[in-house]
C-alpha cells in the first residue's frame, strides 16, 4: 500500500512538473497581443490561469503610450507594447498563465470571473508552436497597464 501511493505521489509530481512551463520557454523576442472573453479561471499557484475566448483584434495604437507602473524587474515597457501583435496562429481559446497569486495581490488584480472582457501582451513559445499558452507580461484594462514581471516599487 505505502509503495503504490508513493509511485502515485511521483506519478502526480511529475505530471505537474510537464504541466507547468518555466518562463524560459517563451519567446520573449516576440510579444503578443490578445483580448476576448474569460471562459474559465483558475487563481491559485503555482500561477494563476485564465481560458480566454480570443477575437483576433489589433492592439490599440495607443498602448506604447499608456501609464505603466513601476516594477522592480527591467522591461521595457514602450517597445514591449510598442511590438505586441495579434498572434499568427487562429486559435480560438488560449491559456492565459498569469504571474503567481502573491504578485497578483501585490498588483492589486483582482480575479476575473467568467464572461469579463480582458486583454494582455504575453508571449507564447518559439514560432508559435505547441500549445496555445501566453504567458503574461502585462494586464491591460481601463485605459491602464499593469506589469506582471516582478512586484511594485
Amino acid at each position: 500500500m505505502f509503495r503504490n501511493s508513493i509511485v502515485v505521489s511521483l506519478v502526480a509530481a511529475t505530471s505537474l512538473a510537464f504541466a507547468h512551463h518555466g518562463w524560459s520557454s517563451f519567446d520573449e523576442s516576440k510579444p503578443i497581443y490578445l483580448e476576448g472573453v474569460v471562459k474559465e479561471v483558475k487563481w491559485q499557484n503555482p500561477h494563476a490561469e485564465v481560458k480566454l475566448e480570443v477575437n483576433g483584434a489589433p492592439a490599440p495604437a495607443a498602448l506604447p503610450r499608456f501609464a505603466v507602473p513601476k516594477q522592480s524587474a527591467a522591461v521595457d515597457a514602450v517597445t514591449v507594447l510598442g511590438t505586441a501583435k495579434p498572434p499568427v496562429r487562429k486559435d480560438k481559446v488560449w491559456e492565459i498563465e498569469f504571474a503567481p497569486i502573491a504578485r497578483m495581490d501585490a498588483w492589486k488584480v483582482v480575479a476575473p470571473k467568467v464572461g469579463d472582457r480582458m486583454a494582455v501582451v504575453g508571449y507564447t513559445f518559439k514560432d508559435e508552436k505547441g500549445e496555445a499558452i501566453l504567458r503574461v507580461e502585462f494586464l491591460i484594462g481601463n485605459g491602464k497597464v499593469t506589469p506582471l514581471r516582478s512586484s511594485p516599487m
